[in-house]
């Protein structure tokens, strides 16, 4: 469950994680993007506390279904508040295995790449209730791991994580 500011690096983390664990081949992966799902699944959602939760818990349950069935979700969602997290953490240990994957990139540096043009709206008052400027992000308390995108490359940081996969047991040591 990769979490953090819009321009973190979260999709582009999962997108390779996933690609890794495919290449890994001992279970069916499934990413499940803050933006696609947004667009595709839960587009009826606004940002009020309320719709990111609800946006949040309908993910967790398909996460968890994923889990359930044998297969991995990995989960690219700003998710900015701990609470929510807690609980999909909760659903998910039932049956799985939940990793939270904080990527701790300074507001400034999202700001500086911000790759949709996001900030600078949200800091002209185009948008309303946006993570890190008017909306808080509440920085998970117990990840399993913390990455700062701005002080490891991608490589670093993906591989940090295949380590830590490794390391638990989750995926093999591919040759």
């Amino acid at each position: 469950f990769f979490t953090g500011l819009s321009g973190a690096g979260k999709s582009t983390m999962a997108g390779i994680i996933r690609t890794k664990l495919i290449e890994d081949g001992q279970r069916p992966v499934t990413l499940l993007d803050g933006d696609v799902v947004r667009q595709n699944l839960t587009s009826q959602l606004g940002f009020s506390r309320a719709d990111r939760d609800l946006n949040i818990r309908r993910i967790g349950f398909a996460a968890n279904e994923i889990s359930k069935n044998g297969g991995v979700a990995i989960c690219a969602f700003i998710a900015p508040y701990r609470a929510i997290r807690r609980e999909i953490r909760g659903l998910i240990e039932q049956h799985g295995v939940f990793i939270e994957i904080y990527l701790s990139t300074p507001l400034a540096v999202c700001e500086e790449r911000d790759p949709k043009g996001l900030y600078a709206k949200a800091r002209a008052g185009e948008i309303l209730q946006f993570t890190g400027i008017s909306d808080p992000y509440e920085s998970p308390e117990h990840a399993e791991l913390v990455i700062d995108t701005s002080k490891a490359t991608l490589t670093q940081a993906c591989q940090q994580i295949l380590d830590y996969l490794i390391g638990r047991g989750l995926i093999a040591v591919s040759g």
